[in-house]
């Protein structure tokens, strides 16, 4: 999936797909985007189209077809962050979290945040 992009609004079908841990008709998936906002049926439909053009999610033909995503969130997360990584930060992810404690946003809090969970995560 690295090389297929996914927009922020093919990425709000698939957050629909991966919360409901369940495949779902296009209906339903319209009925929790409209939870949010006001989606119009053809847009709905149009999305769903462009992730099964790009493998994202597949189709199961049942009294409807029912839609699942074919990847899990958390590996689209990690895909997508190292592709991140690799653009901004040249692919250091010490680069990246220089940046993040440079942040002028960033509190002291999260900063020692961030230092516990490297500390503890590499024990």
């Amino acid at each position: 999936m690295a090389d297929k992009k996914i927009s922020d609004a093919e990425l709000e079908i698939l957050e629909v797909l991966w919360s409901a841990e369940e495949a779902l008709n296009a209906n339903e998936i319209r009925a929790r985007l409209n939870q949010k906002k006001n989606w119009e049926r053809t847009t709905a439909l149009t999305l769903i189209r462009r992730l099964l053009d790009k493998g994202v999610i597949s189709q199961e033909k049942r009294d409807v077809y029912y839609y699942t995503p074919c990847m899990e969130r958390s590996a689209y997360v990690k895909e997508e962050t190292k592709s991140f990584v690799n653009k901004f930060f040249r692919g250091s992810a010490k680069n990246l979290a220089a940046a993040l404690i440079n942040d002028e946003d960033m509190s002291r809090e999260e900063i020692e945040e961030l230092r516990v969970y490297f500390r503890d995560s590499f024990r």
